[in-house]
C-alpha cells in the first residue's frame, strides 16, 4: 500500500465546500473523480479539514492509499491540473509519505487567513476574495480584541450549532493582524478549529471595530459561551486556508 500526500489551491466560490455531498459540488468529489479517472482505480481522499461553501485555499492538504506506486509524479501532477484548472482547483505538489501519515490526524498547526476589504468603494478585483466593509474600522480596537482570543478557553461562543467536536476547548496559538491601505488581514494559528469558529470571532472583532460593541462587551460575549450572543459570522468569501503544518 502507497500513501500520497497533495496540497491543493482553490477558489471556493462556486463549491459547496470540501466535503463530498450528495447532488452538489464540492472540492474532495472533484479532485477524488479526477484521481480514479487517471489512476483507473477507486480511492477515497481524505483532508486535513474540512473547509465551508464559499472558503478557499491557498494550501490545502490530503492524502490518498493506491495499491501500487505512481512511478512518474510529474506527469500524474500535469493530467491532474489538466482537468482540475479549469475548474479553479489547483494541485500544488504531490509526496510519497509513510504509512502513519495522515492528512488530518497527522496535522500539528492549522493557519487560516481573513480578509476585509476596509473602504467606502466596492472591491472589483476581490470581490469574491474578501469581506467588504464601508465603515471605517478602529484597527487598534481590532488588534485588544485579537489579543483576548489569544490562549486556551471555551470557543462555545463562536461555535456553530452542527458543530460535532466533542469539546469547545480550543488554544489559538497566534493571532495576527496586519493593515495596510484599507486591507486587513488577520491571521489565526491552532492545532485545529470549531466549525465556523474563524468567521465568528471576525465576525466579533468586525463588530468591535465598528465600536457597536465596547472592549468589555466583547469580552464579555466571549466568556459567556453563548452561541446567541456572537456577532453575525463573517462571510465565507474572505477566509483562506493558507497552510497545515505537520
Amino acid at each position: 500500500m502507497f500513501i500520497y500526500q497533495i496540497l491543493i489551491e482553490y477558489d471556493g466560490s462556486n463549491f459547496a465546500g470540501w466535503q463530498i455531498q450528495k447532488n452538489a459540488k464540492t472540492i474532495q468529489g472533484e479532485i477524488q473523480k479526477i484521481i480514479k479517472k487517471i489512476l483507473k482505480t477507486k480511492i477515497v481522499l481524505y483532508g486535513s479539514g474540512r473547509t465551508d461553501k464559499g472558503v478557499h485555499a491557498i494550501e490545502q492538504s490530503a492524502h490518498f492509499k493506491i495499491d501500487f506506486e505512481i512511478i512518474n509524479k510529474e506527469k500524474f501532477l500535469k493530467s491532474l491540473n489538466f482537468f482540475l484548472n479549469k475548474k479553479n482547483i489547483s494541485i500544488l505538489s504531490i509526496m510519497k509519505r509513510n504509512s502513519y501519515f495522515h492528512a488530518r490526524h497527522s496535522a500539528k498547526k492549522r493557519v487560516y487567513k481573513y480578509v476585509i476589504i476596509n473602504r467606502p468603494a466596492s472591491p472589483v478585483l476581490k470581490k469574491n476574495h474578501a469581506w467588504h466593509v464601508e465603515k471605517k474600522l478602529d484597527i487598534n480596537l481590532i488588534v485588544k480584541g485579537g489579543k483576548l482570543l489569544k490562549g486556551t478557553k471555551d470557543f462555545s461562543t463562536y461555535r456553530a450549532a452542527s458543530c460535532n467536536a466533542k469539546s469547545a476547548i480550543k488554544t489559538l496559538e497566534n493571532i495576527k493582524i496586519k493593515n495596510n491601505q484599507n486591507k486587513i488581514e488577520i491571521f489565526f494559528t491552532s492545532k485545529s478549529f470549531l466549525q465556523q469558529q474563524v468567521r465568528s470571532m471576525v465576525g466579533c472583532l468586525k463588530y468591535l471595530g465598528e465600536k457597536k460593541w465596547t472592549l468589555n462587551k466583547f469580552k464579555e460575549v466571549m466568556t459567556a459561551k453563548r452561541r446567541a450572543d456572537c456577532a453575525p459570522p463573517a462571510p465565507p468569501s474572505g477566509l483562506f486556508l493558507m497552510k497545515i503544518k505537520y
